[in-house]
């Protein structure tokens, strides 16, 4: 069995120390996106995982695929091709100034790439997992296409497809994630919904914008993630990260889940974060970790979060740590603030 992730790696450049945008004359060069940065991960906790996608076929390429093959992600089926990779420009925020992204990644590689470019027959096989995020239909109508047939493989294959809603309203409308994202929900099995997501992506009411009290509303998300399990009887368990953020570095954090009619709650963790980007991607790999390696409830959506917090001290968008790294902040107490 192995995990297959679908969706667009990026160059990302990223302004020095806190500067803004507009005011930089110079950028840190990296790679992620998603789908690679949940790759990564799982690669990272020794998982068997490949990562589908399209890179040009020329050094930027190279370097983002061979960035993702050093950490151990399968990238056999990779398609090589088109002009150019796509990039995301990266501001990061400080205490009361949010972190800003202004993506470039119109007409890259992957967008343009074609549903008869990818051979779902000989990528997929019955017993894997196929991973996506609501980034990758948002990308482009030849990847919504693609993505779907994908899907329906998966379903005529005995493949468990787990969705993470992420929405992105920089990249599509909420009306135009809906009916695209809701057609998307009749193939997936297991859905992470965090924050905006639920009424984003599906238009189910389960948070009011206020991140300052995310886990206070914990009553709503709960109602929430039993909406999607009534209108989307396919879906068997939803996972949700929590947060109050106090500001843009210090928050409280928590996961909650829901599987066979049970809510499970992890710990909150109170952090100060020193990167934001791939906290999101961190918790749903960890979260299909626990799934693959048979992890009980609870452990699942302790071990996810904390995966999660861990990764608000690590630069760059993959998540570079073990499974061991995880189960010591699991189990530590200097972050727990209760269960």
């Amino acid at each position: 069995m192995k995990v297959v992730t679908f969706g667009e790696i990026m160059l990302r450049l990223k302004t020095p120390e806190n500067l803004r945008i507009m005011q930089s004359d110079g950028f840190e060069a990296s790679y992620g996106g998603a789908e690679a940065n949940v790759a990564v991960s799982l690669a990272m906790y020794e998982d068997k995982c490949a990562f589908v996608s399209k890179v040009p076929n020329n050094p930027v390429g190279m370097s983002a695929l061979s960035e993702v093959r050093h950490y151990g992600v399968n990238t056999e089926y990779m398609l090589r091709g088109g002009d150019r990779l796509g990039i995301y420009f990266f501001e990061k925020g400080s205490d009361i100034r949010n972190t800003n992204v202004v993506y470039d990644r119109a007409f890259s590689a992957f967008s343009l790439s074609q549903p008869s470019e990818y051979h779902w027959e000989n990528i997929l096989e019955p017993g894997d997992v196929f991973y996506f995020s609501g980034v990758t239909p948002a990308v482009s109508k030849y990847v919504e296409d693609t993505l779907r047939s994908a899907l329906k493989y998966c379903k005529e294959n005995d493949i468990q497809v787990i969705c993470d809603l992420n929405y992105r309203g920089k990249m599509w409308s909420k009306e135009q994630a809906q009916v695209v994202m809701r057609d998307l929900m009749q193939y997936v099995d297991a859905c992470i919904a965090n924050d905006e997501d639920f009424e984003a992506t599906l238009g189910i009411q389960a948070f009011d914008g206020d991140l300052s009290m995310g886990i206070d509303q914990i009553d709503t998300y709960k109602e929430g993630m039993l909406e999607i399990t009534r209108q989307f009887p396919n879906v068997k368990s939803v996972t949700s990260v929590l947060r109050n953020m106090h500001t843009v570095e210090e928050g409280d954090w928590m996961g909650i889940y829901y599987v066979d009619g049970k809510f499970y709650q992890s710990p909150i963790h109170r952090v100060h974060s020193l990167e934001a980007v791939g906290a999101g991607d961190a918790y749903g790999a960890a979260f299909v970790h626990g799934l693959i390696n048979g992890f009980d409830p609870q452990k699942t959506v302790d071990f996810a979060i904390s995966a999660s917090v861990l990764k608000l001290m690590i630069q760059h968008d993959f998540n570079v740590v073990t499974e061991e790294d995880v189960f010591k902040i699991m189990n530590s107490k200097s972050t727990n603030l209760s269960r």
